[in-house]
């Protein structure tokens, strides 16, 4: 259990997104009230803030994985559900099984369980989770439209408002150009508005979030950079929007753009001047991108002294263990630590001087310190490069039928149905089985 020690104790439990494409956000308001949440497996419990821990004690103690998690929309109320299933019925009658080593010593072969929507019944669950969460902001949303007692003075000039929230709104998208959209549009308004204020109290432009030295100073700001709104980008904004409540871990953008395609994915159209946007791979050691992996190789070739073909070919790798590679080197990239030696350094730059200078970039650890099951997900789920991996080789490897537990092998790829029904396609695309 060592390498699991090692790898969890980062708690780099979902995936990591390249800056240029950042994507964290703030997690939208749940019905959970920050009571404790306790393991579906054993008696022990967390505070709500410390979810990552919990997710960490059932990989260490249970072997379990919860895909997916940041799309549950009240987690305590899903554990304490497949709690209450775990004792009914084996756990094998609703998680997939990964066999690491499969090829190894039975001795050093372990199963770790695997819980995702591929299970109608764990889909069914969260779209219930889903749908009462949606429910309950649509209800605080309809109070605060009718609310006539809603009292506040303008932040941008202390005028006072007495009524209805509308007409603050209003009043700051005409009379100072400052709109965070249409009254109907919001939820939480209160709070929403706080937050603002707060930033405002504390010098920070509420566009490009930059602290000035006074009050003065940030009013000029923002009337000659035109920042009289707030910041897309930052997702500490989604909860207020009830849009973004509407489907599962989806923006609104991104429900106006399924919306869009399914007007026409049963037309017959010409789509031959559909302008797709380029993907760029994105280096392992540093933030250079091409639009092709040729551009792409030659650069950490020459640049990093890296050389990835080689290493597939001198060690034979298949298909899932290219994956498991650069997932394993993306890792150790970001905690700024030396992949071959586990030397750790202050910035990323200094990490790749050193392997670099000592030849590490081409030295890799045992297999078995990477080969494994963990290393399937991917460290940034935008990684184009993991898309261009290949293989000449058949890695089939049919289950045991002499097994008691039904067991997907680590080399095993029968995806059909998971991925046309599935949340975890991302996962599965980048060589994640489930």
């Amino acid at each position: 259990m060592d390498y699991i020690n090692d790898t969890f104790i980062d708690c780099i439990l979902e995936p990591l997104c390249f800056p240029e494409h950042l994507c964290g956000s703030a997690p939208l308001a749940s019905s959970s009230d920050g009571r404790p949440v306790t393991c579906s497996l054993c008696s022990d419990s967390f505070p709500a803030s410390e979810k990552d821990q919990l997710l960490k004690h059932m990989v260490l103690y249970h072997k379990l994985v919860i895909a997916d998690v940041k799309l549950i929309a009240d987690f305590p109320r899903y554990m304490l559900y497949w709690k209450k299933r775990f004792t009914e019925q084996p756990i094998t009658d609703f998680c997939s099984v990964i066999k690491t080593n499969s090829e190894g010593p039975v001795e050093q072969q372990e199963h770790y369980f695997l819980l995702c929507d591929a299970l109608p019944e764990d889909r069914i669950l969260r779209e219930q989770l889903q749908q009462r969460r949606l429910e309950g902001v649509l209800d605080q949303q309809q109070k605060e439209r009718d609310d006539t007692t809603f009292h506040r003075a303008c932040m941008f000039c202390n005028e006072e408002f007495t009524g209805n929230r509308s007409s603050l709104l209003n009043h700051m998208a005409k009379e100072h150009s400052f709109s965070i959209g249409l009254p109907d549009n919001i939820v939480y308004c209160n709070e929403f508005l706080d937050t603002l204020e707060c930033k405002l109290e504390n010098m920070q432009c509420l566009y490009c979030e930059k602290t000035f030295r006074d009050k003065t100073t940030l009013k000029d700001h923002m009337r000659k950079k035109q920042h009289r709104r707030i910041n897309a980008r930052n997702h500490e904004y989604d909860r207020f929007y009830v849009i973004n409540y509407l489907e599962l871990g989806k923006t609104w953008e991104e429900v106006q753009s399924e919306d869009d395609r399914e007007l026409f994915e049963d037309e017959d159209d010409d789509w031959s001047d559909w302008q797709a946007h380029p993907v760029y791979a994105v280096c392992l050691f540093c933030e250079q991108q091409a639009e092709t992996m040729e551009k792409m190789y030659t650069h950490m070739e020459e640049t990093h002294e890296f050389d990835l073909h080689k290493l597939k070919t001198d060690l034979s790798l298949k298909f899932y263990q290219q994956v498991k590679l650069v997932n394993y080197i993306r890792r150790e990239l970001h905690q700024c630590r030396c992949y071959c030696c586990q030397e750790k350094f202050e910035t990323k730059e200094e990490l790749v001087q050193h392997l670099v200078n000592t030849g590490h970039g081409m030295q890799l650890p045992e297999i078995s310190h990477w080969d494994q099951p963990q290393y399937y997900f991917p460290t940034y789920e935008n990684d184009a490069l993991l898309t261009a991996l290949s293989d000449s080789e058949s890695e089939s490897e049919g289950p045991n039928p002499s097994s008691e537990v039904p067991v997907i092998a680590e080399d095993i790829s029968n995806l059909k149905v998971i991925k046309q029904t599935s949340v975890l396609n991302k996962l599965i695309l980048y060589g994640c089985i489930c």
